[in-house]
């Protein structure tokens, strides 16, 4: 989190864990890991020394005919590839379903199959439809194999089977009581599959079908680990077991990849191929492939991942970077309404669950849209858009801690469909249900005793002694990072700033500052030097990840700040002060003590305007944190803001929680102010 108001609006809470020393001492006596790593792996939860030979113990995939219904499967196929009967393989519109019908597809054609593909536009949803059934048995398909999608498709099996064609599912999502008629079914989380490892993307599911048909992994990992590898991190499955394997030799064979599409992708993403990672594939290549789905059509990225001709492949590549540009441009449109929107009813972001709606917006990024107001505000949130027939469809986006699905759940009398799990959820309903909609999600909210805080969970401490070249690249071992096994973060504690540096025009910041008795640097992204809370001087807490930089073949240490804070700052009561200024807004009664505490004197109305009026425009975490005095929690600080409003003497930006004075020109009355006289009340 960088604390500027053009992005996070709200501090985090912060969890530090601690390696255990003694056991990283004895399981190094038991390999060749260095001790730096042992010590993150036991911050980390590994508590014995199987456990971490579990973890490198995925060099080999398991036997795809484990799995059950696999040989069925591929017994199946290899019927109509010998008969030259139609097989489609019939995908879905995400990264995952595009790259799983891509490795099918191909494979299929290369073992000589009349093979046809289908993947839904993005407004016929999720899975296979009655009419695209129809419409593949019209077309002469007399087979269709699903990738990542089908289990759930009771009815559409059963057109299949009434139209005289045949059924293969292959998916990865959880099945219901009943599943599919089919030739087979697919899916590692079937209660009665005795494959070992549960959590494939779809992709993995389609490798290991191509596995089974050719008789072993080789040249199947060999020739499509790379399409896979960027499936699986698209699907935000787990980097652990089977899926470490399959990215990390997908990075390798994208060094020098057959794939045409992808080979113009990553020359225009990522040329210096020596940096691709599992954050490249989540960042760079895997929106672009999820763009084509969202604006135009998944067809796109499809067709850009099956071309031969090179020619083709830039011109759909490029067409790829186009559409992941409208994407940003979109998503950026709709915050802009949401964030007028709060700025037109800041009561909004007293609820403990943000619901915002708005006319038209696009379906294909909403869920990206409710991703970045949970970064910015921290809380669980709903975004619905309502479209011209008065139907509304939401996306939604939570916190561990706060199960959205049970939410849904609670007002599902009001929804037409949902589904999802406890962090993402989708939903769609009408219009004039909305009203209900919303006052059923805060009830069921308020119903919890608390609800969960964003948390930057640092892996350990890291003694400034342990900041070397050969312990950061001895954590190598450990990649790819991303979902399950994220990127290394270090709290370095109690650090002086020496200095503070602008970058690339004042957009960026870089410090100097000492750690330790040691002098090290860090980069703060996003945030220029006078949006920070702290200065020369200032003593903070740093959480960050720290990489290796590579120029002229030396190597140097490369810190980059993901949070700070005032040291010794107790983010958990800061949390529960804001919690309480929700309260207060909301009209929740509190104990004579709170609004005590939460009752400015006028050297302290008078201190804070001053310091506001130097600052300029800020925002309240970053004057909070500029302040850190016990004196002054933050429930306080929210309510001297509103006091200074109401007296017309600051302006508050709800969007961005920044304030700033506005010229006087008469002396305020703060005691009318309605918001002291409501303290004033509470208080007798």
């Amino acid at each position: 989190m960088l604390l500027s108001i053009k992005d996070d609006h709200i501090m985090r809470k912060w969890k530090v864990n601690a390696p255990d020393l003694k056991l990283a001492g004895e399981m190094k006596l038991k390999c060749d890991l260095s001790l730096f790593a042992l010590k993150l792996m036991t911050a980390r939860g590994f508590c014995d020394f199987q456990q971490v030979v579990d973890f490198f113990s995925d060099d080999e995939l398991e036997d795809p005919l484990i799995t059950a219904d696999m040989e069925q499967a591929a017994d199946t196929i290899n019927e109509f590839i010998d008969s030259y009967r139609l097989i489609c393989i019939y995908g879905d519109y995400d990264c995952d379903g595009v790259t799983a019908a891509a490795i099918l597809y191909s494979y299929l054609q290369s073992m000589g199959a009349n093979v046809t593909y289908y993947i839904n536009e993005r407004e016929e949803g999720y899975g296979m439809t009655i009419d695209a059934v129809r419409k593949l048995h019209e077309q002469g398909v007399e087979l269709i194999v699903t990738v990542d999608n089908g289990i759930s498709c009771v009815a559409e099996a059963e057109e299949i089977y009434k139209l005289g064609m045949k059924l293969v599912v292959t998916d990865h999502h959880q099945p219901p009581e009943i599943l599919p008629r089919a030739e087979a079914v697919v899916d590692p989380h079937r209660a009665d599959c005795p494959s070992t490892f549960k959590d494939l993307a779809g992709a993995g599911v389609a490798l290991k079908l191509c596995a089974a048909l050719d008789g072993g992994f080789e040249a199947v990992v060999e020739q499509y680990a790379d399409i896979c590898s960027i499936g699986t991190v698209g699907d935000v499955v787990s980097l652990r077991g089977e899926n470490r394997s399959i990215v990390r030799q997908g990075l390798m064979y994208m060094q020098n990849t057959e794939n045409y599409g992808l080979n113009a992708l990553i020359d225009k993403v990522q040329p210096d191929r020596s940096s691709l990672n599992a954050r490249s594939l989540s960042f760079r290549l895997c929106p672009k492939i999820n763009a084509a789905g969202r604006f135009d059509s998944p067809l796109l990225a499809l067709k850009a991942l099956l071309t031969e001709d090179p020619e083709e492949a830039d011109s759909l590549t490029e067409r790829l970077l186009e559409l992941n540009a409208v994407r940003r441009e979109t998503e950026g449109a709709i915050l802009e309404e949401i964030y007028k929107y709060i700025d037109d009813d800041p009561a909004v972001l007293n609820d403990r669950v943000l619901v915002l709606c708005g006319k038209g917006w696009h379906h294909g990024v909403i869920g990206i849209v409710s991703a970045r107001v949970m970064e910015t505000y921290g809380k669980p949130n709903i975004i619905i858009s309502i479209d011209e027939d008065g139907t509304a469809r939401g996306s939604a986006r939570s916190l561990p801690g706060f199960s959205i699905h049970a939410c849904l759940t609670y007002a599902s009398e009001y929804l037409d469909k949902f589904g999802g799990h406890e962090c993402a959820g989708g939903l769609s309903l009408k219009e004039r249900y909305l009203p209900q909609f919303k006052a059923k999600v805060q009830e069921f909210a308020d119903k919890l005793r608390a609800m969960p805080a964003d948390v930057t969970e640092c892996d350990m401490v890291i003694p400034p002694e342990d900041i070397t070249i050969e312990n950061i690249r001895s954590l190598e071992v450990l990649e790819p990072f991303g979902a399950g096994n994220p990127y290394p973060l270090f709290c370095l504690p109690n650090c002086r700033v020496n200095a503070v540096y602008p970058l690339s025009g004042g957009k960026h910041s870089k410090i100097d500052f000492t750690y330790g008795g040691k002098r090290f640097q860090a980069l703060i992204f996003s945030t220029p030097p006078q949006e920070l809370f702290f200065s020369i001087g200032s003593v903070i807490d740093i959480a960050a990840n720290i990489e290796i930089n590579v120029f002229n073949g030396n190597g140097s240490i490369a810190i980059k700040a993901e949070d700070i804070k005032p040291h010794g700052m107790d983010t958990g009561k800061y949390l529960a002060a804001r919690d309480c200024y929700e309260k207060f807004r909301k009209g929740v009664p509190l104990p004579p003590a709170f609004i005590a505490k939460i009752t400015p004197t006028r050297a302290e109305l008078v201190n804070m305007y001053k310091l506001i009026a130097a600052m300029g425009e800020v925002a309240l975490d970053t004057l909070f944190m500029k302040i850190n005095s016990p004196a002054m929690n933050f429930c306080k600080l929210h309510i001297i803001a509103d006091i200074f409003c109401e007296a017309g003497i600051a302006q508050f930006t709800p969007s961005r929680q920044s304030i700033k004075t506005l010229p006087v020109k008469a002396k305020a009355d703060l005691s009318a102010a309605p918001t002291m006289r409501l303290l004033a009340q509470l208080s007798r």
